[in-house]
Parts: structure tokens; C-alpha cells; sequence
């Protein structure tokens, strides 16, 4: 099959899922022909992706949050008032799409809107698979956070968006799933890279971390200061030269490094995040116990299910005693469910292809069989 991938560039948990899918796809036989990328002038694509995801890259602008402010927090009423104020330059990124998707046997979405509205115009036949942690939240017996009623709704109503007319849903998962009637959506494990799958994990003596937003550097220098025997090492989405800045002996920031990040995660003693899908699946995978900080609704609904599958604990702010205090998880229940992915994700793939292909015949089938009738009923007049 000749796939299209189309990625939503914010953070890295979408890039990296994308790497992975594209080698177990080729393991298959299959060919990932072109990558949409959606970005925004706020966020930078990090070069590990650029570097080795072996296929033609198409970058368009898509809908994004600003960065984060002095909280740490991304505003997102601003945000949602940049994105309207640009929706002409959307445009662009749609017809890309469409006719990108043309030339394809199936299209693979992680989590990007513009594709939504792509095949939501209408007149696009290409199956479309749409992989994400997020499709889980359309599952009728998803348990989420009190509360928060708009913003959950926005959420969902987002989610559904970037999964018009898909043919199968693909919903990541800390934990298999039983079926709950929900036809279009099919549980499967989180991609995880091979580097992860062959990290040997150690017990160190540092803290590790990953801040999407840089802004919650504040608070990490700031413990650092009432701790300064504990080793911390940091990445987040900042620009950094030479990809570190080394604050002192003890405290470092990195920029986005595939390899670097998972070695740094090998050997920690424990991880706290912004509660991204991918960073506390690697930290589950690793037997790494996880403090989560969520920055929006989304991360919140991460953290709970986390925090429900056994990977650690959620927090308001980057409370570093609290993760200090955190014990290793037992990684074998996850790491038996995560290594099904490689046959279950592009088995899949591969079956939704073939249902949206019989439904196309079909469809020609009973369209046939209506002329055939109305044919009869002319010559019978």
C-alpha cells in the first residue's frame, strides 16, 4: 500500500508515534509515500523528525496553541483567536491534502484538524485511519476528570473534527480494552520506538523531565535552588545551542533529542512531564514512576488515565518531593501490551483498507442494481 501520514506538529508525542508507524509499516511491505506536517509559526519541528523519517515532507500551517506564558500554561483564549485570525492560511494546507490524499491507498491522521476538514468537504475516497490517545475520549465508558464541562466538550468536538469520515479509529492505550459497541473504534497499544523497546533501564541518581512548555522552567530552577545535591535533567521544546544549557553541575536543560531523551530516561530514577501521551508511555515501558503536571484539558485526561493504569501520580505544579518519593512501577504488564503493536496497529490498518474498499464496491453494487431497475421500469413503459 502507498500511505500518506499527516502529523499535528505540536510536541513530539504525534512526530515520534509517526517514526514508529512508518517502520512497522514498511516491516509489512507497505510504502509511506509523504508526511503533511502540520506547524505554526509559534513552534519549531525538532530534527530528529526532519532527519529520519525517510519520506517527503510537506509542511503546512495548521492550528496550534500559542506558547505558554509566565504560568507555564498555553492561553487559550488567545490561542483560539490567533488560529481564527489565520483560518485563510489554512486553506492552503487543506487543498495539500486533498490532493496529496489522492495519490495514496489509505491516509494514517495523528490527531491533525486540517485533515478533518479535508475529508469533511467531501469528494475524498482514500480510507482514512486516525491514530491518537485521544480517540479513546469518544469511547462512550471513558472515565474523565470532574468538572471542566466546556472544556471537555471543546475537547471532543475537536477530536471529532480531525476524524470526519475516517474509516477506523485507532485509539492508544495504557491498558487493553474490551470492546464497548463503538464500531469505528479499535483499542490498540501506544507506538513506542524501538530505541525505547531496547533501553536497558538503571536505577540513577538524577530526577528527568520533559517541559513542553518552557515556562514551567521557573519552577524547576526554583526547587533545584532548595535542592542543589539532586541531580535534575530537563528537556523541553526551547531553542537551545550547542543542545544543552548546563545551569550548573547539577542542573541541565536539553533541547528535543530523540536518542538523548531516552538515554536520559534509561537511566533515571524517576520522570516528571506535562503529561504527554507518548513521554509517560516511554517512563511506564522503563519501569520509570511518573509525576504529571497537565497544561490543558487534554493532559488532564492523560494524567487521570494514567494515573489509573499504575503510572504515577498528577500534580499542579512540578512538586519534585512528591516524585522524589515515587518507587519503580512493574513494567512487565505494559511492555507485554505495547509489544502487540507492531502486529496489531498495521493488522489494523490493513482491515480498514479492506472494509472501505468492500463498502465502495458495494455502494457500486447497489447503485448498479437501482439503474438496472430504473432501466426495467423505462422499457416497460
Amino acid at each position: 500500500m502507498k500511505v500518506l501520514f499527516t502529523v499535528q506538529g505540536e510536541g513530539r508525542g504525534h512526530l515520534t508515534q509517526a517514526l514508529t508507524l512508518r517502520q512497522m509499516l514498511a516491516a509489512c511491505g507497505h510504502e509511506v509515500t509523504g508526511i503533511v506536517v502540520g506547524k505554526s509559526p509559534a513552534r519549531q519541528i525538532p530534527a530528529f523528525f526532519t532527519e529520519k523519517i525517510g519520506a517527503p515532507i510537506h509542511y503546512v500551517e495548521s492550528p496550534n496553541f500559542l506558547p505558554a506564558g509566565a504560568k507555564g500554561r498555553p492561553p487559550l483564549t488567545r490561542s483560539i483567536a490567533y488560529n481564527v485570525m489565520r483560518i485563510g492560511r489554512f486553506r492552503e494546507g487543506i487543498l495539500t491534502i486533498r490532493r496529496l490524499a489522492r495519490q495514496a491507498d489509505v491516509v494514517v491522521n495523528f490527531y491533525d484538524l486540517l485533515t478533518g476538514l479535508a475529508y469533511g468537504l467531501g469528494g475524498l475516497h482514500t480510507p482514512l485511519v486516525c491514530v491518537g490517545h485521544q480517540y479513546l475520549f469518544l469511547r462512550p465508558d471513558f472515565v474523565f476528570p470532574p468538572g471542566h464541562r466546556v472544556p471537555l466538550w471543546l475537547l471532543r468536538l475537536y477530536t471529532r473534527g480531525t476524524a470526519f469520515r475516517a474509516t477506523s479509529l485507532l485509539a492508544l492505550s495504557f491498558r487493553p480494552l474490551d470492546d464497548c459497541g463503538a464500531s469505528r473504534i479499535h483499542v490498540v497499544p501506544p507506538l513506542l520506538r524501538q530505541a525505547v523497546r531496547q533501553a536497558r533501564p538503571t536505577a540513577g541518581d538524577y530526577l528527568h523531565g520533559y517541559l513542553l512548555n518552557s515556562g514551567f522552567s521557573r519552577d524547576i530552577r526554583a526547587w533545584h535552588e532548595a535542592h542543589p545535591d539532586v541531580a535534575l535533567h530537563f528537556f523541553w521544546d526551547k531553542p537551545t545551542p550547542g543542545g544543552e544549557l548546563r545551569v550548573d553541575s547539577k542542573l541541565s536543560f536539553h533541547g528535543l533529542d530523540d536518542e538523548a531523551f531516552i538515554r536520559y530516561m534509561a537511566g533515571a530514577r524517576a520522570y516528571a512531564t506535562t503529561a504527554g501521551f507518548e513521554s509517560v508511555c516511554e517512563a511506564m515501558y522503563l519501569g520509570k514512576p511518573v509525576l504529571m503536571v497537565p497544561t490543558h484539558i487534554e493532559q488532564l485526561c492523560n494524567a487521570y488515565d494514567a494515573e489509573a493504569a499504575g503510572a504515577g501520580i498528577r500534580c499542579a505544579t512540578f512538586d519534585l518531593d512528591r516524585l522524589n518519593s515515587l518507587r519503580p512501577v512493574d513494567s512487565r504488564p505494559f511492555r507485554e501490551w505495547t509489544d502487540r503493536a507492531s502486529r496489531l496497529i498495521p493488522e489494523q490498518i490493513e482491515a480498514a483498507v479492506r472494509r472501505a474498499t468492500e463498502e465502495s464496491h458495494s455502494r457500486f453494487v447497489q447503485y448498479c442494481a437501482l439503474c438496472g431497475a430504473q432501466l426495467r421500469l423505462l422499457f416497460r413503459r
